[in-house]
């Protein structure tokens, strides 16, 4: 008798981990991900490719926004955000063009030239076919 306890005991101990494993593989696979997001540049309109990370989704969040960015080092825009968003910097030793990246919490920047960097930075995404966006401040507006 007590065998047949210890058995129906094992077995619905078993079946509540096997439940509960399901539900998060549920969990995890209910998320929505947005992997694109589109960006006017000076009017005109470019597709951002996103990365998956929590910068990315309390960025969006923001969103629909306008900035007017300005000109560094004959490199990159930039604009320092109201708001801090989570970070996971690195450093990625080369920045491409296109590349829009998070510098510290706030800095939003997008960069039109590649270059070689000992910066940190959390990735955000990536503009394909980003022209030279020549040394004046840039009225840009990120959309969803």
């Amino acid at each position: 008798m007590k065998n047949k306890i210890k058995y129906i005991l094992v077995v619905i101990t078993i079946l509540f981990l096997l439940i509960g494993c399901n539900n998060l593989i549920n969990d995890n696979s209910s998320r929505k991900v947005i992997n694109k997001m589109k960006v006017i540049i000076n009017e005109k309109e470019y597709s951002i490719n996103l990365e998956d990370n929590n910068t990315v989704e309390s960025f969006i969040n923001m969103l629909p926004k306008e900035f007017n960015m300005n000109e560094l080092n004959g490199n990159e825009k930039y604009i320092y955000l109201d708001k801090s968003l989570p970070t996971n910097s690195y450093n990625p030793k080369h920045i491409n063009t296109g590349d829009v990246m998070l510098f510290k919490d706030n800095c939003l920047v997008i960069f039109y030239k590649s270059f070689d960097t000992s910066y940190s930075y959390t990735k955000i995404g990536h503009i394909d076919d980003l022209p030279d966006l020549g040394n004046d401040s840039i009225l840009v507006r990120f959309e969803k």
